[in-house]
């Protein structure tokens, strides 16, 4: 051991020769240090599903390069992030969530875990009470960089007084970004709903709620402050062309990542990302495994929207009439435990489970999305346009159909079926500001089995999508790889973070 520690200080003798003479040793030894010392890193992930999975992903490909990760959650968060990451050596700090303080029943600490507006506001108004607990640890242990959702905006003040680098992470797409800078500088300029400035001409579908807009508008600004934006995507689907015209308009930076999704696990990993499978992840497989190869449609809307029970029906009477063979994922009625049987059942048409049990599986909670979408026999994804749910359907090279209700999913359809080419829209105009709010009008069953039969009919545009979407799909893959653009974004980014931290003065 002391013949290999005399060794290495023989060997980096010549490069303290090399410095100038007004160099601090510091410098020296940080220059040592470069490749060896590995980074120590926070993540603050925002307590939904949608925000906290792809952003601990994100935590989960640091922690594979070596690096110290300590990802800063609450107690029932902590165990989901446990259950559902590879075991690669994270760590996780919990602080405790004022649950009792806002009026939410102890455990209740994630806005997937509660299906109504009122509980919703308090879930954001607690998760915003724990600044003061998150920057007192993180003030106490500095790091040498934070990636936090843009959620919490005052994580720009924490870093900038440790004079550490901040990342900021939102979960949307790099496309959905430019466009909502696009309608902002252009506001005043009429109809919002038509996009201008960006590489491609884009309108949208609907409107964007003023209230959203007003929300995300100061987030965004002070996102722009951050050191650089991470982004669960591939540069090959976001496209150079918007990642240029992003970098020139913002004069921020972008690091494309994704898609985490594809961080290698288990099946049962897969299982339990995020959430525990409500149905044994085998039975999936196995039922899945009986069905022809592109013959499946999987439809899912993801862990925040709620539809009414019209408007369930109307989707129900489109299966129904199309007669192809489905996987619907149904979200969970939280806080109707009490009603009957029957009352739970009068959003299905008379007798569908008996016309259907051979055709279909009703899932009534969390299903393992990735291991339904990465089945062969799955040929079209019926979607809400989340970018998560999103972008696993691309990775396995699945064609959606697209039925966008809140957030920024209506910039993501236009992603999708005319920038790329690899969905079809089912015709949805109603912009919610979130996902279980009711929704003044119905998408009737004539346009979504329509949709359906263009996806899912086999026919010349059928194929043509499905070609695209497979396309996609193997880029996606390449890109995780080594070698591939969103490996070499990681190794980029590590490199950079290193130099800031090496360069910075000792107090």
């Amino acid at each position: 051991m002391h013949g290999s520690s005399t060794r290495s200080h023989i060997q980096t003798l010549p490069l303290l020769f090399l410095l100038p003479s007004n160099h601090n040793s510091f410098i020296f030894m940080g220059a040592l240090n470069f490749q060896e010392r590995p980074l120590k890193l926070y993540f603050i992930p925002y307590p939904a599903s949608g925000h906290m999975i792809p952003l601990c992903d994100i935590a989960t490909l640091f922690s594979s390069r070596g690096h110290h990760v300590t990802i800063i959650t609450t107690p029932s968060n902590a165990q989901l992030i446990h259950k559902s990451i590879p075991s690669h050596n994270l760590h996780l700090h919990t602080v405790p969530f004022p649950s009792r303080e806002v009026g939410l029943p102890d455990g209740v600490e994630n806005l997937s875990a509660v299906t109504e507006l009122t509980n919703s506001l308090k879930v954001n108004q607690a998760v915003m009470m724990l600044r003061q607990q998150i920057q007192h640890f993180v003030e106490h242990h500095p790091p040498d960089c934070i990636v936090a959702d843009f959620l919490f905006p005052w994580v720009d003040e924490v870093a900038s007084k440790l004079r550490v680098p901040r990342l900021a992470f939102n979960g949307y797409s790099l496309f959905a970004i430019c466009a909502m800078e696009s309608v902002k500088a252009r506001k005043d300029s009429g109809n919002s709903s038509i996009i201008q400035g960006l590489p491609h001409n884009i309108t949208l579908n609907a409107t964007p709620p003023k209230t959203l807009t007003r929300f995300l508008e100061p987030l965004l600004a002070t996102e722009l402050k951050s050191y650089g934006l991470i982004v669960n995507n591939f540069v090959e689907l976001d496209g150079e062309e918007y990642i240029e015209h992003y970098e020139r308009t913002t004069g921020h930076k972008a690091w494309h990542l994704g898609p985490v999704s594809l961080i290698h696990r288990t099946d049962q990993e897969k299982a339990e990302r995020g959430h525990k499978s409500v149905v044994g992840v085998d039975e999936f497989l196995s039922w899945l495994n009986s069905k022809p190869s592109n013959s499946v449609l999987y439809i899912c809307f993801g862990s925040l929207c709620y539809f009414s029970d019209k408007q369930l029906y109307e989707i129900a009477s489109a299966i129904d009439a199309s007669g192809y063979e489905f996987i619907w994922v149904v979200p969970e009625k939280k806080g109707k435990e009490d009603e009957s049987e029957e009352e739970k059942e009068k959003w299905l048409p008379k007798g569908f489970e008996e016309r259907n049990r051979e055709k279909g599986m009703i899932v009534k909670g969390w299903a393992p999305q990735v291991v339904i979408l990465g089945h062969y026999a799955i040929g079209g994804f019926l979607t809400h346009c989340g970018w998560n749910s999103t972008v696993e359907a691309v990775s396995a090279g699945v064609p959606m159909i697209t039925w966008p209700v809140h957030d920024e999913q209506f910039y993501n359809e236009k992603l999708i079926t005319e920038v790329r080419g690899i969905g079809v829209e089912v015709g949805a105009w109603e912009w919610s500001i979130i996902g279980f709010m009711e929704r003044k009008t119905l998408v009737g069953r004539d346009n979504i089995e329509k949709a359906m039969r263009r996806l899912m009919d086999g026919g010349v545009e059928a194929e043509n999508i499905r070609q695209r979407a497979q396309e996609y799909g193997k880029k996606a893959r390449q890109a995780v790889q080594e070698g591939g653009s969103s490996h070499q974004n990681l190794t980029a980014l590590i490199d950079d973070l290193k130099r800031l931290r090496d360069s910075k003065p000792l107090d």
